[in-house]
């Protein structure tokens, strides 16, 4: 598989979002110029020529202006109604569907289409994962970087698999209370009984929240809820603007009657966590090289959301890596060990680096807590991994032959150049932003890297996100590495 993605001229494109379902554009902007209520028998509405990365469908009017449409699909024909107008792009949504794609489904969940949680729920599960193979190939080669295998896939269950949400809490000016997620681009709050995509011990707490919150007695008190599923069983920590010690004793109670570990975080400028049932000490699974081992976290960790997709992540990391006994590793943006430990279990030596102090002591508790008295197989340590110096002063102190980066949304830009001045034979990249992805390959392999594998996990199935990994490899990284040392 080398020279799965290679470096190519940048062309011109569109730079309209958008995959499934390509047709011509100029056929589908003919079609597009017939409206609702034209006289002379020509057909209705505009034709959806393929889904934008956002989940809107695209279409063109009878000049060629791009029309985004909410809920349309690919090869549906719709009456339209524009709603905002901009200067390269009018927004729109369906007045009437004409004609229905036979990848429409019925949405499990009833609150579709006014709680902005989901947004794909109307198409296909295969259809969706399509979609989002096909946009992370649409990403690199607006980048210049073509790709000529298909991303593996990464997927699991269509519902119930969600272990971590944020409610909003929200008392209106008539005193009804409100508990649910945000409407799509809207501060407003959806009330929500049910949700399909929670674990089910998460969703069988809507309907109890939605009692406790009318019997408290300053509930404008409370910002958020959170919700967290862990071995020990679910979390609930309680976003608290000011304490309140008769609602305190009211969550107690209610802590005890559900079997919940329950904290709450209290106060504007610096909150601080306290816990109202006995502190747990939470844990979840990931799999090792032959072993399953065990992550401690606390509440404000980052965890990924889908633990069996998470699991395919690290399954797969440790697949593409291959043999990893005595080979140094540098894992960057290590959170509280996700990739580390899995990697340490393989018989990599490896350094843990993360940006938080908390977590970085999260991290050495973590191999402690799976290696006591071996606690040297990852070394924790933090940095500021914004700073490309930071990574350079890294890279030249540990000299990995595998960099690992599992950056936030912002990407590891500032990574990817420091690895292009000092290259190392390979660069594992786990990516929650297809766009800032494709922005920091196309700097590695500026630098010489190429391609070797990718993957798109569907970490957050019936939306549009989606995460992704590539490994990249520098043919003359070690090379370079053994010249250096000579000259040196």
């Amino acid at each position: 598989m080398a020279m799965l993605g290679k470096r190519r001229p940048r062309r011109e494109r569109s730079g309209v979002s958008g995959l499934q379902g390509r047709q011509s554009s100029r056929a589908s902007a003919s079609e597009a110029s017939t409206q609702a209520g034209t006289a002379d028998g020509e057909a209705r509405g505009v034709r959806i020529e393929r889904l934008a990365h956002d989940a809107r469908g695209l279409a063109h009017d009878a000049d060629g202006k791009a029309l985004f449409v909410e809920g349309a699909l690919p090869g549906e024909r719709v009456d339209i109604a524009v709603h905002r107008t901009r200067k390269r792009f009018d927004e729109a949504h369906v007045r009437e569907r004409l004609e229905a794609s036979p990848e429409r489904v019925t949405p499990p969940c009833e609150y579709f289409g006014r709680c902005g949680g989901c947004d794909f729920q109307h198409l296909a599960l295969p259809a969706q994962r399509r979609h989002k193979q096909a946009v992370l190939i649409d990403l690199l080669a607006r980048q210049g970087i073509e790709v000529e295998t298909p991303p593996e896939l990464l997927a699991g269950a269509g519902q119930g698999y969600r272990r971590r949400a944020r409610l909003g809490v929200k008392q209106d000016a008539e005193g009804r209370l409100h508990l649910g997620f945000r409407a799509r681009h809207s501060h407003r709050l959806v009330d929500i009984q049910h949700c399909t995509i929670l674990m089910p011990e998460l969703e069988a707490l809507l309907g109890p929240l939605h009692q406790q919150l009318a019997r408290l007695q300053a509930p404008r008190q409370v910002g958020h809820l959170e919700l967290l599923a862990s071995d020990q069983g679910p979390t609930l920590v309680i976003r608290q603007l000011k304490a309140h010690a008769v609602d305190r004793e009211a969550w107690q109670a209610f802590g005890i009657e559900y079997g919940l570990h329950l904290a709450w975080l209290v106060g504007r400028e610096t909150p601080e966590l306290e816990w109202l049932t006995p502190e747990p000490s939470l844990t979840c699974r990931v799999p090792g090289a032959g072993e399953t081992l065990e992550l401690g976290f606390a509440p404000g960790d980052f965890l990924q959301a889908n633990a069996e997709v998470n699991r395919q992540m690290v399954t797969t990391a440790l697949s593409w890596l291959g043999e990893l006994e005595g080979i140094a590793v540098l894992d960057l943006f290590a959170g509280v060990g996700n990739f580390s430990l899995p990697l340490a279990s393989a018989g990599a030596r490896v350094t843990a680096v993360e940006g938080s102090p908390s977590m970085v002591e999260r991290l050495a508790s973590n191999a402690r807590l799976n290696w006591p008295g071996q606690a040297w197989r990852v070394t924790a340590r933090r940095a500021d991994l914004a700073q490309q110096a930071a990574v350079d002063d890294l890279l030249a102190r540990h000299a990995p032959g595998v960099v690992v980066l599992d950056p936030p949304r912002d990407g590891a830009e500032s990574a990817a150049r420091a690895l292009v001045a000092a290259p190392v034979p390979r660069v594992l990249y786990i990516a929650c932003d297809p766009a800032t992805l494709a922005r920091d390959a196309a700097h590695l392999l500026r630098g010489g890297y190429r391609i070797k594998r990718l993957a798109v996990a569907d970490m957050f199935v019936h939306t549009s996100h989606l995460e992704s990994m590539l490994l990249f490899e520098h043919p003359h990284a070690e090379r370079q590495r053994q010249g250096a040392s000579v000259d040196g």
